[in-house]
């Protein structure tokens, strides 16, 4: 049962939309509209794509960090355009939010990368991330195996308004549906964030909310998770706990058994990069690109290596 498993493939369409970049052009403008720099994992994706366009010289990237607000996030969409980007790239952190101002940038003509996060509609040029539906599928399943089909289940969902936390839940609960000995006990708010699933984390145990194990949507939650129950005396390894991203943190508990399993959940800037600078230099590009996800447990962690 703990085969590692690949989860998508690339979808074939090609993009529509708004003309690319002339391909004359000597010098481009990338603008990278990010959702919350504090949060490791987004911090991580903003550099990754700026050293990965960094081979092409006549790239400049600049970003902003809306710090979690999904307001300040539209103002820096508009301000990133009203600096003459000639490429935006947005992973937005409220999809409904986002929709009319990305709608908007993508219908001047401006080609518009969404990177692991979507939109209310299809206008953009291309979208990149892994599946979390299935991802969130397979996570269940793994709850499963490591309750024996058995207990209670508590969640620890990232930013409600993010398309990713949509899917991770849809996902999530729809699988535990096959399993009628499972139950899930609660969901809580973790917003991605170490400090932020803590507080909700000892909130679940003030108000003695029942688990045998815990779904938490990114291995920074899962940490966050971890420590709070560290710091009431209760053994992380006494509590199946899977995550997703497969941090180096969630390899090391992974390693020593007080975290189950994680899912590997690329950054998906490499990926990124190829489709901006063929997007500039106006070569067709696929309007879905899903990568490869991998799920990591005791059988492979010495084997894959982490996000970051």
């Amino acid at each position: 049962m703990w085969a590692t498993s690949l989860v998508a493939m690339i979808i074939p369409a090609m993009a529509e939309g708004p003309p690319a970049a002339d391909k004359q052009q000597d010098h481009f403008l990338v603008g990278f509209a990010q959702d919350n720099m504090s949060l490791t994992w987004r911090a991580h994706q903003v550099f990754a794509l700026e050293a990965a366009l960094k081979k092409h010289d006549s790239i400049e990237f600049i970003f902003t960090d809306a710090q979690g607000s999904a307001a300040k996030a539209v103002s820096d969409i508009e301000s990133l355009v009203d600096r003459g980007v000639d490429l935006l790239v947005v992973s937005p952190q409220s999809s409904a939010l986002a929709t009319p101002v990305i709608t908007s940038v993508y219908q001047s003509g401006v080609p518009v990368v969404l990177l692991t996060r979507h939109i209310m509609n299809e206008s953009y040029t291309s979208f990149i991330a892994p599946d979390d539906y299935t991802i969130a599928k397979q996570a269940a399943d793994e709850v499963a195996a490591a309750l024996n089909g058995q207990g209670n289940v508590l969640v620890i969902r990232g930013v409600p308004s993010a398309s990713t936390v949509a899917h991770r839940t849809s996902g999530f609960f729809d699988q535990i549906k096959a399993y009628p000995g499972l139950n899930i006990s609660a969901m809580i708010d973790g917003d991605y964030s170490q400090v932020a699933a803590m507080k909700a984390m000892i909130g679940a145990l003030d108000t003695g909310i029942p688990f045998d194990a815990i779904f938490a949507q990114s291995d920074e939650m899962a940490e966050g998770a971890r420590l709070v129950l560290q710091s009431n005396g209760i053994d992380p390894r006494d509590i199946p706990i899977i995550g997703i991203d497969y941090t180096s943190q969630a390899q090391d508990a992974i390693r020593n058994g007080t975290q189950t399993a994680s899912f590997l959940y690329p950054l998906c800037s490499a990926e990124a990069a190829v489709v901006i600078w063929d997007i500039l230099t106006g070569k067709p590009v696929k309007k879905n690109i899903v990568v490869n996800s991998q799920k990591i447990t005791l059988n492979n962690v010495n084997s894959v290596t982490p996000v970051f």
